[in-house]
């Protein structure tokens, strides 16, 4: 959630332009959802009583793309007569967690939601708590084990909190607030594969990519 820096650059505001688009394709300004996100201010540099015109661009950028920044930052230094600083800076990632929660297009009964999940999800079994007798509209997702994030589907208004693992004292949680769905721990993973086969697929086309097709659950049902 965190791992965010903040780059100050300054340069003759006729290679902005040039700057913010190299800056950008080396990963700079997409954080929280925002793409290509940078905030401009023009001074004034002064060296010996000789005064020029500048550009200070401010972006932030994850660490993790650290080396990419510099390398862009590096290859036009000299070019662009372009100087930088690189800060840490405390903030989060605000929209980065473990757990997602969203709204059906249309509001639907609790049972006829549940037994489209088992269809989706192709598991032959889910654990729930009782139904509330009200209609499914907010879902709360978490792969794995989630149980950790009840309180937070619970908090987020969801009426189906979707993961895997709960225990039998666990379920009494949900103290009729929320109905807890617990689908299997492989169920609610198994599709991860297809994402990363996408994801990879996106960014790296000249990869040969291959989805493995062996089921490692060690969970059997009758």
């Amino acid at each position: 959630k965190s791992g965010l820096k903040k780059l100050f650059a300054y340069a003759k505001p006729e290679y902005s332009t040039v700057l913010k688009k190299s800056l950008f394709n080396a990963g700079a300004g997409s954080i929280n959802g925002f793409d290509s996100e940078t905030y401009l201010g023009i001074g004034v540099a002064g060296d010996n009583g000789n005064s020029t015109a500048q550009v200070k661009l401010e972006v932030l950028f994850d660490s993790s793309n650290e080396s990419r920044i510099l390398k862009a930052l590096s290859q036009n230094t000299q070019e662009l007569d372009l100087n930088y600083n690189i800060v840490p800076i405390e903030n989060q990632h605000p929209t980065v967690g473990s757990g997602m929660v969203g709204d059906l297009p249309e509001p639907m009964y609790a049972k006829t939601f549940l037994k489209m999940v088992k269809k989706l999800m192709k598991t032959p079994c889910i654990k729930y708590t009782e139904l509330r007798g009200r209609k499914v509209k907010r879902v709360a997702v978490c792969g794995g084990s989630g149980g950790f994030l009840l309180s937070k589907a619970i908090s987020k208004g969801a009426d189906v909190f979707i993961t895997s693992d709960y225990k039998y004292h666990e379920f009494f949680d949900a103290d009729g607030k929320i109905i807890i769905a617990d689908v299997g721990h492989y169920e609610s993973e198994q599709f991860t594969i297809d994402l990363l086969y996408e994801i990879i697929t996106n960014n790296f086309s000249t990869f040969a990519i291959r989805c493995t097709e062996t089921n490692t659950n060690p969970v059997k049902y009758l």
